[in-house]
């Protein structure tokens, strides 16, 4: 992964917005994420390299370290100080093996004092509950350093809205640092599914079962949301299967507008798997006096 183009691997330019590479890890996040190819392993793969990408790209600082080191960023620290480091970032000692110190090829090393070095990052990978994604929460985690045997338990902020494949970064809560500050935590977080609500963008949808008579006439029904209980919904006479009633502000919030959006009811006509004698006759009724909808709708042009 660290000889690969990060841009390439999200599909967007070198200029791209911040915005734009955030979309484009979003989609792609998505399409290979494992849940979704649960027996494809170039898929897993796919999805791995897009969070290396993101990770890099998603932050402003290591974006900019990236795009003027490329893939030796990795290497890069804060200035040019104790450690061998440079402005910009670059670490001189990387290049002889980790081993030197600048200071003792210049004059002037403190044989007693240490390599400063930052903390490695610690990655995590977690799943919250539909409804936490959706208002926000925090999430405890057990984290602990590579060998040191402690663990310590850290509450993971959870902004409402969060989408499933994101990655948080919690800043200094990674591996503690040579005399260099600590790694931060990365937590990728998995979004469960919920049995009723389902998301597209920022409104929350929900598929609500009628009866043909409910449609036809109208009707007054109860709908659930997510944290205001249940509500009044009117269903105009006449509305056919697959239309989209909108609770205006009951949706999602989006994390960087701050706006909310809507809840959507979407119409699905029901019909009775048996019928007896008289709702039979009802219905056939009906037939006889209703016109086909599809009375001149495959006629040629």
């Amino acid at each position: 992964m660290t000889n690969k183009n990060y841009y390439q691997v999200l599909g967007v330019s070198r200029d791209a917005s911040s915005d734009e590479i955030r979309q484009a890890y979003k989609r792609l996040a998505r399409e290979f994420h494992p849940d979704r190819n649960p027996d494809d392993s170039g898929a897993v793969e796919r999805f791995k390299e897009v969070q290396a990408a993101y990770q890099v790209l998603g932050d402003e600082e290591t974006r900019g370290q990236y795009d003027r080191f490329g893939s030796g960023f990795r290497q890069a620290g804060g200035g040019a100080g104790p450690g061998g480091q440079m402005p910009g970032g670059f670490d001189f000692s990387s290049l002889f093996g980790g081993g030197v110190d600048l200071g003792d090829l210049f004059g002037g090393r403190d044989p007693g004092r240490p390599a400063v070095r930052r903390g490695e990052d610690i990655k995590k990978t977690i799943q919250v509950s539909f409804q936490m994604a959706a208002t926000g929460g925090g999430y405890d985690l057990e984290i602990g350093s590579a060998g040191s045997g402690k663990k310590q338990r850290q509450t993971v902020p959870i902004p409402a809205g969060i989408r499933d494949g994101e990655v948080l970064r919690v800043k200094g809560q990674g591996a503690a640092g040579s005399g260099g500050p600590s790694g931060d935590l990365l937590v990728t977080v998995q979004v469960a599914t919920h049995p009723w609500f389902y998301r597209e963008g920022d409104d929350l949808v929900l598929d609500v079962p009628l009866t043909p008579a409910e449609c036809a006439l109208g009707a007054r029904i109860e709908v659930p949301t997510l944290v205001e209980g249940t509500l009044d919904v009117t269903v105009p006479a006449g509305t056919c299967s697959g239309a989209r009633l909108r609770l205006k502000g009951k949706g999602l919030k989006n994390d960087r507008t701050g706006q909310q959006g809507n809840q959507v009811v979407v119409v699905k006509i029901v019909v009775p798997r048996e019928v007896d004698e008289q709702q039979q006759e009802a219905y056939q009724r009906l037939a006889d006096r209703d016109a086909s909808p599809r009375k001149g709708m495959w006629q040629a042009p």
